[in-house]
């Protein structure tokens, strides 16, 4: 036992010795492989301390025999005695306090390093630099691993520009060059193409640029049929909106209405959502000039939009031609309804709307009403009715002249105004007797009201009082006209509440039928591939066949 004491504590020993080598030494060797680690990134940072020839040799013969003891350290020198008999406390120096102040506070989260990047300030050359020393003293050469640049101008440890560049970015300025080299070519080869020569018709239609290979040509070609390109989307959908206008039609005058906040008013609420309201006295506005005029729908709602709400509010069609967004035209960034595009003689169109700049290419034919916002007791609409039907009694040649006298002023009180005016002098003569049987004042009523008339409608029609009786009793030539038209605006609504009904499902079969007629073609047309020529020639002969053979028993 005392001899298994004995040697034992020389290993014991020898292990305390080991053990102090080996703490000391990766403290000591920790700048230098720390600096390696730096320079050269595909270095290991920490490197493990290295060992004696001694201490391999034992290391080996102790994996060779590991149930022998270990052997006992070599004799070390004087100067390694003493330096194991001392404290490990005297051999370390003291280290350094960190200054906890200067370190981030990451508890804000990690602070961005772009900007630290971006300047440079990770250059690993400046690395390199401090480390170059401590590298070459602790024999981490390997060809100089810290800074070796070869031949490259860049300083020590320095990566090229293109090595921060991330595949994903590269591949985006790929396909931004890509894309700009496709439209650069693209708005060549197109300029090239339009500024082909002109067909026989498009040279008819510019007379002023003709055919030639130079460039002034080429180009000003180009510039037309790019032009021209822009303002098919820009002018209305057809240079004719309305058909011509048929002779037998007895309404010389057309008046155009406008849909939205004139006719109707749509709103959104949270608790309704969409509404739309119909404004009052829209239909005795319709079906009462309807007889003096050709209605015609002028709107800014697309076709899609405002046809369901037209169909709604006029079933029985009093309004002929509706035209929707498709009909106007777009200047200047607004949307203009052109009247010149009606194929209607101008000096007989009124258009009635709410915006002033819809009809700024005609405003001498535009009487402006206020917009309607949803009051259930309005009544400017109903009032122009009277105004309206004055101007087809009197027979305008130009109806422009007659809205240039009402400019500036509410046509309904103004014209109310006159007419109270012509009435109290038409009593006056009429008391002196000097009102005329044939004319009953028509010139002086209309002198009166500022218009001149050029062919009065007034034919007495079967059941109609005599002109000159109603003279006689104070009438005037309005009133009578007034009668009339009333007369025959109750006819209409009669006939309308007993065949409403009736009108409405015929229009609505009529329909179906015509759609099953275009769903019809339309089949037929896509089959027709699959069938063939033959098919059609034995039909027609059946066809034939039947109707001779039955032509004899018909007989």
């Amino acid at each position: 036992m005392m001899l298994a004491r004995a040697a034992a504590r020389p290993v014991a020993g020898a292990r305390a010795a080991v053990f102090a080598a080996s703490s000391a030494l990766p403290r000591q060797t920790l700048p230098a492989v720390w600096a390696r680690g730096m320079a050269k990134d595909n270095k290991s940072r920490f490197n493990t301390p290295k060992q004696s020839q001694s201490q391999k040799a034992a290391a080996q013969q102790q994996q060779k025999q590991p149930d022998a003891p270990p052997s006992p350290p070599p004799p070390s020198s004087a100067a390694e005695t003493e330096a194991k008999s001392t404290t490990p406390q005297e051999q370390e120096p003291e280290e350094p306090i960190p200054d906890w102040s200067k370190l981030p506070d990451l508890t804000q989260g990690i602070p961005s390093t772009l900007e630290y990047e971006r300047a440079g300030t990770t250059d690993r050359s400046n690395i390199g630099e401090e480390t170059a020393s401590e590298a070459e003293a602790a024999g981490a050469g390997n060809g100089g691993a810290g800074g070796g640049s070869g031949g490259r101008k860049r300083p020590r440890g320095e990566l090229p520009a293109s090595a921060y560049v991330s595949s994903s970015e590269r591949k985006r300025k790929w396909w931004t060059y890509f894309a700009l080299a496709s439209a650069g070519v693209g708005a060549v080869g197109g300029t090239v193409y339009l500024g082909r020569e002109w067909s026989e018709e498009e040279l008819a239609k510019n007379p002023s640029v003709g055919n030639g290979w130079s460039l002034a040509l080429w180009w000003k070609r180009a510039v037309s049929r790019m032009t021209e390109t822009v303002t098919y989307y820009q002018e209305p959908s057809f240079e004719k909106l309305l058909p011509d206008p048929d002779p037998s039609f007895e309404r010389p005058y057309t008046l155009c209405i406008s849909l939205e906040d004139m006719l109707i008013h749509s709103e959104w609420t949270r608790e309704h959502g969409w509404r739309v309201a119909k404004r009052p006295g829209v239909d005795y506005f319709l079906h009462y000039l309807s007889q003096y005029y050709e209605i015609v729908l002028f709107t800014t709602v697309p076709w899609g939009t405002g046809e369901p709400l037209v169909r709604k509010l006029d079933p029985y069609r009093f309004i002929m031609w509706p035209l929707f967004r498709e009909a106007t035209k777009y200047k200047d960034g607004e949307i203009i309804k052109d009247l010149s595009y009606l194929n209607r003689d101008l000096s007989k169109v009124i258009i009635i709307d709410t915006e002033a700049k819809h009809v700024r290419a005609q405003p001498e034919n535009a009487i402006i009403l206020p917009k309607w916002k949803g009051n259930p007791k309005d009544k400017d609409l109903v009032d122009l009715v009277p105004f309206l039907e004055f101007i087809h009694t009197m027979q305008y040649d130009d109806v422009r002249k007659v809205l240039k006298s009402f400019e500036g002023k509410n046509i309904p009180v103004e014209f109310a105004r006159r007419e109270a005016l012509a009435r109290t002098e038409h009593q006056r003569r009429l008391g002196a007797n000097k009102v005329k049987a044939s004319g009953g004042g028509i010139g002086w009523l209309s002198s009166h009201l500022g218009l001149k008339p050029s062919n009065m409608s007034l034919m007495v029609t079967e059941g109609e009082e005599n002109p000159t009786e109603a003279f006689a009793k104070g009438k005037m030539l309005q009133d009578i006209a007034r009668e009339r038209g009333m007369r025959n605006y109750l006819a209409l609504e009669e006939e309308i509440r007993k065949n409403g009904e009736k009108w409405l499902k015929e229009e609505q079969e009529a329909q179906e039928k015509m759609q099953k007629e275009a769903m019809k073609s339309m089949k037929s047309s896509m089959f027709s591939w699959f069938v063939k020529d033959e098919e059609t020639p034995a039909s027609s002969s059946t066809t034939t066949t039947t109707a001779s053979t039955s032509e004899p028993k018909t007989a």
